[in-house]
């Protein structure tokens, strides 16, 4: 996997850049990306609650049981099978939304799968960024397991596992009572 920094001056904005080959068409990949009809394991085991995905949409990530809803967001571009971009934002955190956007290029062996964070430029660098920063990591490592083998890797098999046992300790702000879709659009 490549990855990417670019730094920039503080109110500016700060990108990383991830990018893993996947050996499968753009269409299995982009399929697999945006399904919402189940949990995703590349996406920490959330599922998508959307009325659509298409710009201008609300979305939230929740949990497989529906009880929790880890981040939202609202789809900013959806360009199918090359782009898609949403804002995101935790919904534990009162850091500034950031905005991610997912790009897949057809090239020799497969897809090419580019995953690029944007944050507001902070210092000293937020929370939020940190984490995005171990999840885009596991999200491409795992979305190619996924689409490659039909299963996450072994690591995150194991933090899938964890997170399940760690449910009942999820922070209260994270319930999905406090995040219905016609409040998250605009967040």
């Amino acid at each position: 996997m490549n990855t990417a920094t670019q730094a920039a001056p503080s109110g500016e904005v700060r990108t990383s850049i991830y990018r893993v080959i996947i050996q499968a068409s753009i269409e299995t990949v982009w399929s697999e990306l945006v399904r919402t009809d189940r949990p995703s394991p590349f996406f920490f085991g959330g599922q998508y609650d959307t009325p659509g995905l298409a710009p201008g949409a609300p979305f939230a990530m929740r949990s497989p049981d529906g009880k929790h809803t880890m981040a939202i967001g609202e789809v900013l571009e959806f360009s199918p099978p090359h782009r898609y971009a949403h804002t995101f934002r935790f919904t534990t955190s009162d850091d500034p939304a950031s905005v991610v956007r997912y790009e897949l290029e057809e090239v020799e062996g497969g897809t090419q799968f580019t995953l690029i964070n944007e944050h507001p430029a902070s210092d000293p660098v937020s929370q939020s960024e940190k984490q995005m920063a171990q999840g885009a990591k596991f999200i491409c490592e795992n979305l190619k397991a996924v689409v490659e083998t039909g299963k996450a890797t072994f690591g995150g098999r194991m933090m899938l596992f964890m997170f399940s046992l760690m449910a009942p300790m999820t922070p209260k702000a994270a319930k999905s009572e406090n995040w219905p879709l016609d409040r998250i659009k605009g967040q």
